[in-house]
């Protein structure tokens, strides 16, 4: 999930609502056509629990999963799936700078590049690490209009928080035709899709679960301790109001942008 040096992600926030988060996942690598590849990666494998789907794929694949989070890659090296996967704590950029050209048949990146800044510039040397013939897939969320993350901002840039809150980190992404382009100029084949998933949320504060495990943890993490709890509470009440509950769960609409290139022969 993560990918650069940054915010300490906690895998079992993370994993509040694994079954929405995995959706995307499954969505994306059932359009990858590759049959018997020898070379499998993911980055920004977070805990580790989409990777395993990717050894029950291709049993025969060297498959690494690879994240910045030391936590992110201790949870996934706790699980049974490490025994099938080697997992690694890196950075993209310097896995990028160090990956052999063409060493790669199956590049997955779920929910990674929009913690990247300037991202697509990398799109190159993702396509470079490729082999012939091979694949790149990767999945953004598309939603950083929507209240989930618009309440963050304006709280964020209010007093007392904003003093503490400047160049907190935040994601962003692209259209799909955005990376459509740079990818058909590199010479790819590419299928570029979005998709709006009404996830239904239940619970206390649900909304906020969700967005303290991704796009707030940063923002919470860097505010002082006796701040915090005044934002979050503010930040909650805001949500509710934002998203209600009519007694059968939250809606919260979810649009992710996909994409799925073969490199040419």
């Amino acid at each position: 999930m993560s990918a650069a040096t940054g915010p300490v992600w906690d895998p079992q926030r993370y994993l509040a609502y694994a079954g929405e988060r995995g959706r995307p996942f499954v969505d994306l690598v059932g359009r990858l056509d590759a049959l018997d590849p020898r070379v499998v990666v993911d980055l920004g494998c977070g805990p580790g629990n989409l990777t395993s789907l990717l050894a029950d794929r291709w049993p025969a694949a060297a498959i690494t999963g690879i994240d910045s989070s030391a936590a992110m890659v201790r949870a996934a090296s706790d699980t049974k799936a490490a025994e099938r996967i080697t997992f690694v704590q890196g950075d993209v950029r310097d896995w990028l700078a160090s990956a052999p050209e063409g060493g790669v048949d199956v590049l997955v990146s779920n929910a990674m590049l929009q913690w990247v800044p300037g991202h697509l510039d990398l799109v190159p040397g993702l396509v470079r690490a490729v082999a012939p013939g091979g694949w790149l897939a990767f999945q953004v969320p598309g939603n950083f209009g929507e209240p989930s993350h618009t309440l963050r901002d304006e709280l964020a840039a209010e007093e007392p928080y904003a003093a503490h809150l400047h160049g907190v980190a935040v994601p962003s992404s692209h259209d799909p035709a955005t990376y459509l382009r740079a990818l058909q100029d590199l010479g790819c084949e590419v299928d570029a899709w979005e998709t709006t998933y009404l996830h239904v949320l239940h619970g206390p504060d649900p909304v906020f679960t969700w967005v303290s495990g991704t796009g707030a943890r940063p923002t919470l993490q860097v505010l002082p301790d006796d701040l915090r709890p005044g934002f979050e509470d503010e930040l909650k009440r805001r949500l509710r109001a934002a998203y209600a509950d009519d007694g059968r769960g939250v809606v919260l609409p979810f649009r992710r942008i996909f994409v799925v290139a073969r490199r040419p022969r």
